[in-house]
């Protein structure tokens, strides 16, 4: 009970894993869409970042949409930099795994997208998804604007009214401004397009989000 306590907190920032200067590599082509994982972006295309259980399957969701130009997994929102999958999944990084979405927001919105990212997963769980128990699965918007930011909050509001009418308990994502994303190892790309069994733990509520 204690190491599943422990896989449930953060660790203080100074006792956080010291990570490495040198960013991970990884091949500047999405698998599945065969545009750039790497910026410059192309003029006109804005950012999204998420956090919602094990990216594999988090990832898949968004590059199956329309108006996707690339999406990407790593981590983000914890004090190691350019941590390992390892490090990461250690407990000791502060990090989370989650998914950046490249979108033409003359194609989508970013509404579309916090629809997605709502009925995609059970954002009531803390520091887990299903039967995935960690801080690297928690629940996360990392907003990159003060419109994002204000869509967020509004949505969450919306969604949690309908979570609790379904009986749900009260929605434990984090909001918080865009922090540093480092990209994930490059065997994580796309992971589930490059490995079709791969498993994928991700369910969301049954709940709608209007």
């Amino acid at each position: 009970m204690f190491g599943l306590k422990k896989k449930q907190e953060l660790p203080p920032s100074n006792q956080a894993l010291p990570g490495r200067a040198a960013a991970v590599s990884i091949v500047d082509r999405h698998f599945v869409l065969g545009t750039k994982l790497l910026p410059p972006f192309p003029v006109g295309t804005e950012l999204a970042l998420f956090g919602l259980g094990c990216f594999w399957g988090a990832e898949r969701k968004f590059w199956q949409l329309p108006g996707i130009y690339a999406t990407a997994v790593g981590y983000a929102g914890g004090y190691t930099p350019n941590p390992s999958y390892q490090e990461v999944c250690s407990g000791m990084t502060g990090h989370n795994e989650v998914v950046r979405v490249v979108f033409d927001p003359t194609l989508t919105t970013f509404a579309s997208l916090l629809k997605v990212f709502w009925e995609s997963h059970n954002p009531t769980q803390g520091m887990q998804q299903g039967n995935d128990v960690g801080t690297q699965y928690r629940s996360g918007i990392y907003a990159g604007s003060a419109q994002q930011s204000r869509l967020s909050e509004a949505s969450r509001v919306a969604f949690e009214r309908a979570l609790r009418a379904a009986g749900f308990g009260p929605i434990t994502t984090e909001i918080v401004a865009a922090p540093e994303f480092f990209y994930a190892e490059d065997y994580h790309q796309q992971y589930l397009a490059k490995n079709p069994g791969g498993y994928c733990g991700l369910g969301g509520t049954g709940v709608a989000c209007a």
